[in-house]
């Protein structure tokens, strides 16, 4: 994947996103099918995971894939059902928890959910381990990439009690210099308007819920991701503002404390994450692969020829980054 090229026919990291997510093919095999489980949270909310259970009889402690979703992200994501089908072909099981109010159906709690919400990922795979007796391996993407990390770094030595492998994939480890880029021209009138379309209607949905939680004029206001942050994410979280929330969330200043094997990887023209944001490898441990290839968009990573792409190459690659931890 260090070498990954994109498709001729699909130049520059606005394609090499876009395309992916709207038309790339998403399985080699037949449809996929999960199955939902509720899971109650200790603040009395819930949590619903989809699982894949496609080891075969008699495999049930075979290796577990755990997927973390990204921003407004979902097991119906392309990537998720790509993952989806890379473990099924493995004989793994998989799981996708979804963070609070992305599961279809709003949450309960005065919160949901963000970058650096490494306690909740932390609760999240207690749960999968409490469902599963075999070898655990978790993916974040995006966001999710951001707080699995942030969870390793916080777990220091006892996250190997586990997982056995950690994959961040297009993460934004620098959450300010994701939040301006953003925030800027194209990505502004196309990715954050999108998120937005979302973000803005569930923030509502959670103020009718409590009423007084966050001021709705300065929600409705909210142009950018920033100005939503400050208004919901942070106050929400325990943060007191966005800068404090960006800064403080962010994965890429602890990568040196994590302890369990960790893949990193981050396409050098992607949108959202500016290429000089990245780490550099000097400022990781010697747990943390960094791979940083020139081409990829955000969670994109295409392959094959016109017009039957796919988006097979991410998962086939982390994945079998993973199987060499266990």
């Amino acid at each position: 994947m260090d070498g990954y090229r994109a498709p001729m026919w699909m130049p520059g990291g606005n394609v090499q996103t876009i395309w992916p997510a709207l038309f790339g093919r998403r399985h080699f095999g037949p449809a996929l099918s999960f199955r939902r489980e509720r899971w109650t949270t200790p603040d009395s909310d819930f949590v619903d995971a989809d699982w894949q259970d496609a080891a075969p009889a008699g495999n049930a402690a075979g290796p577990l894939l755990v997927l973390f979703h990204g921003l407004e992200g979902s097991s119906a994501s392309h990537y998720a059902q790509a993952f989806a089908d890379a473990a099924r072909r493995l004989r793994w099981r998989f799981v996708v928890p979804h963070f609070r109010g992305c599961s279809g159906e709003i949450n309960l709690a005065p919160r949901a959910y963000h970058s650096g919400d490494f306690e909740e990922i932390g609760w999240m795979l207690q749960q999968a381990r409490a469902r599963h007796a075999g070898d655990i391996l978790a993916v974040g993407v995006s966001l999710g990439g951001n707080a699995l990390l942030r969870w390793a770094e916080e777990a220091g030595e006892s996250a190997a009690a586990l997982v056995k492998g950690v994959a961040a994939v297009s993460s934004p480890l620098d959450l300010a210099a994701g939040g301006r880029a953003i925030g800027r021209g194209f990505n502004r009138q196309v990715y954050t308007r999108m998120f937005l379309r979302t973000m803005k209607p569930k923030a509502l949905l959670k103020l009718a819920q409590h009423p007084g939680l966050f001021d709705r004029t300065r929600l409705l206001a909210a142009r950018d991701l920033y100005a939503f942050d400050d208004v919901f994410t942070a106050p929400l979280h325990g943060f007191r503002g966005t800068d404090d929330y960006w800064q403080r969330g962010s994965a890429k200043p602890h990568l040196h404390r994590i302890r369990v094997p960790a893949l990193v990887l981050n396409a050098r023209n992607d949108p959202f994450v500016p290429a000089a944001s990245l780490p550099r490898p000097h400022e990781v441990g010697r747990y943390v692969t960094l791979w940083q290839p020139p081409h990829g968009g955000h969670v994109g990573f295409p392959a094959g020829r016109w017009p039957t792409g796919h988006v097979m190459t991410l998962p086939e690659q982390v994945t079998g980054w993973l199987q060499r931890r266990l």
